[in-house]
């Protein structure tokens, strides 16, 4: 009895699974790929410089007469006017020196004038009179001088700037030709950068003298500063120790926001014309070299070494190494070896190019 049970029971267990439906699924089927195509467009390409911000005018305020501070009629951080009074130096040997001179002034005026009469009635000579009228010239002369020595011990702003820290104070005993502050015209700024050896002859190939080149200043706090710049000049000679020229951008400052000495970064665009683009996500690298995956037309892989002319947030520029029309693989790149035969999902590159994610395969 026992055994009729058990062949009773095997019969059941096959006949189950006979009536089990057929496992379809091939595991050997491949899933499709994503690839595109490259596609052409105008682009351009943002490159940093860091930067050395100046005033436009940045001048030594000096004295001009040795002396005592008298007054002093600014602060340091002050914005000062054109014509403003800064330092008084005490005049008063000055304005003795200047009275000195008058004094002797009007006595060869006097003397000129009694030359004058008595050359007039004959008594004396042309050449007294000449040597007279001389006196009296060089006793003018005199005044002026003395007026001019007088007036240095005033010193008045040469024009509107923002002044620096006071190196003396009233009281203090100057010297002709010390230092008293310095004064910046910031109402621009000349922003000076080095540029590579390569990158200038770049710029210069594709920019002739009379271009006007804009550029961007990002600031120290990382905001890009809201006026921007032209290059105007770049100095004649190359720094040979370091490959670089240097050139010099000019911002305007009407809010007053920079000042003399800042730094920063300068943000200059360069223009590609009809530039071939590939997303990043679709390169990989072998010992510093830059390969893709290019599909043909019977679905096999060909790895393909690029070269790549500028890098863009996810795209690279190719200058060398693909064609127009041409299908790149986008995804399964570590899976993958070259003379594999590969399904493939084309997508348009517009919609490849919309989808790109924020990383590189």
């Amino acid at each position: 009895m026992i055994n009729k049970i058990r062949v009773l029971l095997s019969l059941i267990a096959i006949l189950l699974t006979a009536c089990q439906p057929a496992d379809t699924e091939s595991h050997d089927e491949k899933p499709k790929l994503e690839a595109t195509t490259p596609i052409r467009e105008d682009t351009s390409v943002t490159k940093e410089y860091v930067c050395q911000i100046h005033a436009f005018r940045h001048i030594e305020v000096r004295a001009l007469e040795r002396g005592y501070v008298q007054s002093i009629f600014v602060d340091e951080g002050q914005l000062i006017r054109q014509g403003q009074p800064m330092f008084k130096i005490m005049p008063n040997i000055y304005q003795a020196e200047l009275l000195k001179a008058q004094a002797e002034a009007n006595n060869m005026n006097i003397e000129y004038l009694n030359t004058k009469g008595l050359a007039e009635q004959k008594i004396v000579s042309p050449n007294e009179l000449a040597l007279a009228k001389a006196k009296l010239d060089k006793a003018n002369a005199e005044v002026k001088l003395a007026e001019t020595h007088l007036g240095f011990t005033n010193i008045n702003a040469p024009f509107e700037g923002i002044m620096d820290h006071l190196n003396v104070r009233n009281g203090s005993l100057v010297e002709d030709g010390a230092l008293l502050t310095t004064l910046s015209d910031i109402s621009k700024l000349w922003v000076y950068f080095n540029v590579p050896e390569a990158e200038y002859l770049d710029f210069k190939t594709h920019n002739n003298d009379t271009a006007i080149t804009k550029v961007q200043l990002r600031m120290a706090n990382g905001k890009t500063y809201n006026q921007d710049g032209v290059i105007e000049t770049i100095e004649a000679d190359f720094d040979n120790t370091a490959g670089n020229i240097e050139f010099r951008a000019t911002f305007a400052n009407p809010d007053k926001l920079l000042r003399h000495g800042e730094t920063g970064t300068i943000l200059m665009k360069k223009p590609y014309k009809n530039a071939l683009l590939i997303p990043q996500k679709a390169t990989f690298e072998i010992l510093d070299k830059t390969y893709v995956y290019v599909v043909n037309d019977s679905g096999k892989l060909e790895q393909r070494l690029i070269y790549i002319e500028a890098e863009l947030p996810h795209l690279f520029i190719i200058k060398d190494g693909l064609k127009d029309g041409e299908k790149v693989l986008l995804e399964g790149l570590r899976k993958v070896h070259a003379g594999d035969t590969v399904e493939i999902n084309l997508l348009p590159p517009e919609k490849a190019f919309a989808d790109l994610q924020l990383y590189t395969e």
